[in-house]
């Protein structure tokens, strides 16, 4: 599923070249595409038409457009979606399309997705305030509004492992799997580690890391592991190939050059060097671990 760092590239790219365009047709291709429309089809439909993109922002892994009517159009890329933007009848390969929105000026925004997790919906929003069905994501750390010194009281009140935090988006968002064992990887942390044992200074170090390796990322273009992710023009990103952690299993640890340890984790994988990320009997402990910051 995309994170963060691929979700700003495909924001970046919406900015670019729908922001100011005005909605002359939509066509729903699949239902499930709007499924989040509780209105139906017709409504999501009515909603867009003749309105005008104004923004695109984005919080977590959610898109969401401003438009000048009163709503916006809110996105979720789910486990394949794509948003690519075209000239009007440019797309040549039809069997994953699922929502066209014709613009103004010649061009189309339009949404693959090949699995239909994704979806669009519209609802109204209220000036300088999210929309309400994403009002519970908390921000990201490359945030302007990202509170630092709340998240680490927050993640020392939880009782829980640090990697199952990273995960909860109502705690810190934009962060999934990989970038989750990206980060703990460049702080040193064991993502079995009990949140209330993690430290201010381990703290500041994940921050650190997670900051660190999502614009990494996103100046790579994010993380593709197959066509299913790409930006607005159909390109792939190229940050699987910095990788130090994540799918790299058997491979020698760049930091101390222990074996990669590959290990089941919420139905998903967790990948991290048992030299570096030591699991200790931390319970109430107050050691701190030094930040790497030998890895760019």
């Amino acid at each position: 599923m995309p994170e963060l760092p691929e979700v700003e590239v495909v924001r970046r790219g919406l900015h670019r070249l729908v922001r100011g365009g005005r909605i002359t047709a939509v066509d729903v291709h699949h239902p499930r595409a709007v499924r989040r429309h509780s209105a139906g089809r017709d409504d999501f439909i009515d909603r867009l038409l003749g309105a005008e993109i104004q923004d695109v922002r984005r919080r977590g892994k959610f898109l969401w457009l401003p438009l000048n009517a009163g709503y916006a159009l809110l996105a979720h890329l789910g486990m394949s979606g794509q948003f690519r933007v075209l000239s009007t009848g440019e797309l040549t390969d039809r069997r994953h399309l699922r929502v066209s929105i014709s613009l103004d000026r010649g061009r189309q925004l339009l949404f693959l997705d090949q699995r239909t997790f994704g979806g669009l919906w519209a609802q109204p929003v209220v000036a300088g305030q999210l929309p309400e069905s994403i009002g519970h994501i908390a921000p990201d750390p490359l945030d302007a509004s990202f509170d630092a010194a709340a998240f680490a009281l927050a993640l020392r009140s939880r009782r829980t492992q640090i990697k199952r935090a990273l995960l909860d988006q109502s705690l810190i968002s934009g962060v999934g799997n990989i970038y989750a064992d990206e980060a703990l990887w460049r702080a040193r942390l064991h993502y079995l580690r009990q949140t209330r044992s993690i430290t201010p200074v381990e703290t500041e170090a994940l921050l650190t890391a997670l900051r660190q390796v999502f614009t990494a990322a996103m100046a790579a273009g994010g993380t593709s592991f197959d066509t299913l992710y790409v930006n607005v023009n159909g390109a792939s990103g190229y940050f699987d190939r910095s990788l130090h952690a994540y799918g790299q299993a058997g491979k020698a640890c760049a930091q101390c050059g222990a074996t990669i340890v590959r290990e089941a984790f919420m139905n998903r994988s967790s990948y991290f060097c048992p030299r570096c990320q030591v699991l200790a009997s931390t319970a109430g402990s107050s050691f701190d671990v030094v930040p790497n910051s030998c890895v760019q």
